[in-house]
């Protein structure tokens, strides 16, 4: 059959993580509350390093950009979520899905460049400390930003091209609670094996590589902090630490979800929470709070506000 003669699927069903109404209860709490979570401490951040003129580092600029991509990245998913589970109405429409779709990479990609461009501007202020003020000047970041989100833009627009090329005529349940790739790639009505490893190609190796970049820069950084293992260096190998957990918290799912055809293995929509929601929520605890500075800023910023 032609797929002009396809009936064009107008709109999908979200059926969200579960149909039980207690349990849908449960989940509208949990949500409401890791966005909550997720706002306030993403917002806190970039209104310290905005209001600080100590932390005018690198690090802290490029935090800033990374709090700023994580209220994006949510807010692509949990506003529709929350009214989905407070109405009951999991229908969205085959235009809003794309959209949701686009944007979710668009914003997610970035995300994995710009903590690859984070793990480098760590890299080199403990491996090549000497030129690490020419190397990370404010236009070399002010780039590296840049290059994160047209990369990020780059991948998406490819993903949702290849997606808008398939034929969906039914069923249009989506056994998750937002539009991604490979809950949606498996209701097309056609095969879609070319389209899934060319898919997989794209997001799969992206989390893969931007990975494997974090975790030879971090290695290449322990390497160095092996023979120099006083006080402050300690201090460092454990913000390390914290940092391989944030990436390994945002990575290791996207792999799993992505590095394959969407039809050889079922993806469980509750991993998706990981990378969706945790991984955000973590990611201004994991950041911040092992910053002294960091905590010192925020302490100034509180006894401003109460002088007002």
């Amino acid at each position: 059959m032609a797929q002009d003669n396809f009936s064009r699927v107008t709109e999908f069903i979200l059926l969200g993580l579960s149909d039980t109404q207690e349990l849908q209860l449960l989940f509208f709490t949990f949500f409401l509350l890791a966005y909550a979570m997720v706002l306030m401490g993403n917002f806190l951040i970039i209104v310290t390093v905005r209001t600080d003129p100590k932390l005018s580092s690198p690090m802290y600029f490029l935090l800033c950009n990374l709090s700023f991509i994580d209220i994006c990245y949510t807010s692509v998913t949990i506003p529709r979520v929350l009214v989905a589970l407070l109405s009951g109405h999991k229908a969205i429409a085959f235009e809003d899905c794309m959209a949701q779709l686009f944007f979710l990479h668009f914003v997610g990609s970035s995300e994995m460049f710009l903590l690859t461009v984070m793990a480098f501007d760590r890299y080199t202020a403990i491996c090549r400390p000497l030129h690490y003020t020419a190397i990370m000047a404010r236009g070399a970041c002010w780039a590296l930003v840049a290059a994160c989100w047209v990369g990020g833009f780059i991948h998406s627009i490819v993903q949702t091209v290849l997606m808008l090329q398939l034929p969906f005529c039914g069923p249009n349940t989506i056994h998750s609670y937002f539009c991604d790739v490979p809950p949606i790639v498996r209701l097309a009505c056609t095969d879609t094996t070319l389209t899934e490893w060319l898919m997989a190609s794209n997001s799969g190796l992206i989390s893969l590589g931007c990975f494997l970049v974090l975790v030879a820069s971090y290695t290449l950084i322990l390497a160095k902090l092996r023979a120099h293992l006083s006080q402050g260096h300690w201090k460092v190998l454990s913000t390390c630490a914290s940092h391989v957990m944030a990436i390994t918290l945002l990575f290791m799912p996207c792999i799993f979800t992505y590095l394959r055809p969407a039809g050889t293995l079922p993806t469980s929509k509750y991993i998706c929470i990981i990378y969706t929601i945790f991984s955000p929520m973590m990611n201004p605890l994991i950041y911040t709070l092992r910053s002294s500075e960091m905590k010192e800023s925020m302490w100034r910023l509180w006894k401003r506000c109460r002088a007002l």
